[in-house]
This record gives structure tokens, C-alpha cells and sequence, in this order.
């Protein structure tokens, strides 16, 4: 166990994996920091008055939270999704969860941006016929009057729907809360509507958190309701997608292709079918990491850290029964 700055209380405990959050230097005096690796986090955990979440891809917290006695107060996650540490004994204990939210918006839509004009002008076999000397002409598709479809409104969900708007596309969202008219999506469905809405979408974008409503959404019955050419991104959480259903719409050509940047397990194992699947591109969970994205999270962190020790209300704070920050 390591720790930094001085014996002052409160304790916050940092999850860190191979490397550790800037700018903590400049609480010294004003709280304590105490560095734990996964194997750590128990004990940890039962001395803390704050949990800082920086190793966001860890899975070690609901099995090592306290089912009784002394816990933190907060829990402030490096990342927008915070399903991999809410459990019962969290969600009741009190205990308030914030995110990072505003981070990743706009280095997502870019990314987002990027596959649907990279799918649509074929460029996965522009490099493959590069690779192989061969020259292969072929006309492309355009985007200006495609219609997408983004599952999850909040503001990554946002950020997307405006710059798909910006390059010519059609949106319409689907979220918790039906709008008739909404600034950035013109329509907003509610998550009822979205069987009936999947076959008018050239492009269906998974911007959505992961909760028992989203889980495994998108199914055999939902691919099968997609347009023949259309196309699936996934930028939310990898259980939003029955990868198998996946998988077998996707060889057996049912749909025109699909880009994943998340998955159910993390990394994605060698011998997974989605590295050769046709017409699906894979990407290792990195479509909001940004050049500096780290020293924006360790910012995030070190406001909300001032609020909390000057005892003012935080950002993002995280509504745990629907397991993210409410918009609106």
C-alpha cells in the first residue's frame, strides 16, 4: 500500500492500476491518499472516507465493498459508465456515486463520426486491397440524407447526434423520456418505441448506460428488425449487444456491418469469432481517449474533490436507481 500526502483526514482511497491520477499534491493537508491495487481495495475500503475509481475498467468494487459496517461516503468513478461498481450493498449504503461525464462527449462523436463515414465510403476494403497490391475500384455511398437512430440521450448521446447532423445525416433519438421536439435530436422516442423505429435507420449508434432496461437490446429480434444495409455502432457498453445474435447476423449477412468499441469481456480474448467476422470493425475501447483525456479526468476529479471538502454540492451526481447522471 502507498500512500501520499500527510496523515490529515479525510481518507481517499485511490484504485489505480498501472498508473495514478496528477495533481493530488495539491490537496496535502486538506485530505489523505492512500493508493491501492485491486488486491488492496477490502481493506482499504473500510478505512476510507472517499473512493476515487481511477482504474474505471476494474470489476473489484462490488466484491470488495463492506456488506456491513464503516464504508466510504463517496465514490467519484473515472468515467462516464458506473455500472461496474454499483451493487446492492452501495446502492443502499448511503453513499453518494458521481462520474466523469463531459470528458468523453465530443472525442466520442468524433470517433462515432469517424466509422460512419468510414463504413459508408468503404475504407475497411480501400486498406485491405492496399494491403493486397490490388487495385479494386468501386463507388462508395454518401451520408447527406441517411437517417440514424442514437440509443442513449444523454449528453454523449448528444454530442453525437450533432455532428452526425453536421455531415448530412438524418437523427432521431430514443431515451428514457419522449420528446416531440428536442434540440439536438428533433424527435425523441422513448426506449418502448425502439422495436418499431430500428428498420427506418441506415445507422443505429449505442450511446446508452447499461441498466436492466438496455441490457442485451439489441438481439436476434432486434438485428432482424434492422434495415439489410444497415449498420450498428456501439460505443456504450458491450452487453447492450447479444454478441452471438451479432455475430450470426452478421455472417449470415443480414445486416451491412457493424463497429464495436466495447465488449463483454474487456480485453477482447484471442479467440473471439468477432475478430473475423465479416463486415464488423473492432477497436479496444478507446473511442473517447483523446491525447490529455487523463489530465481531463484528474481535473474533473480535483473539482469535485474541493466541493466535497468545502462541503458543496458536487457535479455529476449519479442517480443510483437508474445508474446515471439525469439530464434535463
Amino acid at each position: 500500500m502507498v500512500t501520499e500526502s500527510g496523515p490529515a483526514h479525510p481518507t481517499v482511497a485511490v484504485l489505480y492500476a498501472d498508473d495514478r491520477p496528477s495533481g493530488l499534491a495539491a490537496f496535502d493537508g486538506r485530505a489523505r491518499f492512500v493508493l491501492v491495487t485491486e488486491d488492496e481495495l477490502p481493506a482499504a475500503l473500510k478505512d476510507a472516507d472517499a473512493l476515487l475509481v481511477w482504474d474505471f475498467r476494474s470489476r473489484a468494487v462490488p466484491a470488495a465493498w463492506p456488506v456491513d459496517g464503516p464504508h466510504p461516503r463517496w465514490v467519484h468513478v473515472a468515467a462516464a459508465g458506473v455500472d461496474t461498481v454499483l451493487c446492492p450493498a452501495l446502492r443502499e449504503g448511503g453513499v453518494t456515486v458521481t462520474n466523469s461525464r463531459g470528458v468523453f462527449d465530443t472525442p466520442i462523436a468524433e470517433y462515432v463520426t469517424g466509422l460512419v463515414l468510414a463504413m459508408a465510403k468503404g475504407m475497411p476494403d480501400t486498406l485491405a486491397a492496399q494491403r493486397e497490391r490490388r487495385w479494386a475500384y468501386r463507388e462508395t455511398e454518401s451520408v447527406a440524407g441517411r437517417s440514424a437512430l442514437v440509443v442513449g440521450t444523454g449528453p454523449i448521446g448528444r454530442a453525437i447526434a450533432r455532428m452526425l447532423t453536421a455531415v448530412g445525416l438524418r437523427v432521431t433519438g430514443v431515451g428514457r423520456t419522449e420528446r416531440a421536439s428536442d434540440a439536438d435530436f428533433g424527435t425523441v422516442h422513448g426506449f418502448p418505441a425502439l422495436p418499431g423505429l430500428l428498420g427506418d435507420a441506415d445507422y443505429v449508434v449505442l450511446a446508452a448506460p447499461l441498466t436492466e432496461q438496455t441490457t442485451g437490446m439489441i438481439d436476434a429480434a432486434a438485428l432482424a428488425a434492422m434495415r439489410p444495409g444497415a449498420r450498428l455502432v456501439n460505443i456504450g457498453r458491450g452487453p447492450l449487444v447479444v454478441t452471438a445474435d451479432l455475430v450470426a447476423a452478421l455472417t449470415a449477412g443480414r445486416i451491412a456491418g457493424a463497429a464495436l468499441d466495447v465488449f463483454d469481456t474487456e480485453p477482447l480474448p484471442p479467440d473471439s469469432p468477432l475478430w473475423t467476422v465479416p463486415g464488423l470493425v473492432v477497436s479496444p475501447h478507446m473511442s473517447g481517449d483523446t491525447l490529455g483525456w487523463r489530465d481531463d479526468l484528474a481535473a474533473l476529479f480535483a473539482d469535485n474533490l474541493d466541493r466535497w471538502l468545502a462541503d458543496q454540492p458536487l457535479r455529476n451526481v449519479v442517480d443510483l436507481r437508474l445508474g446515471y447522471v439525469p439530464t434535463g
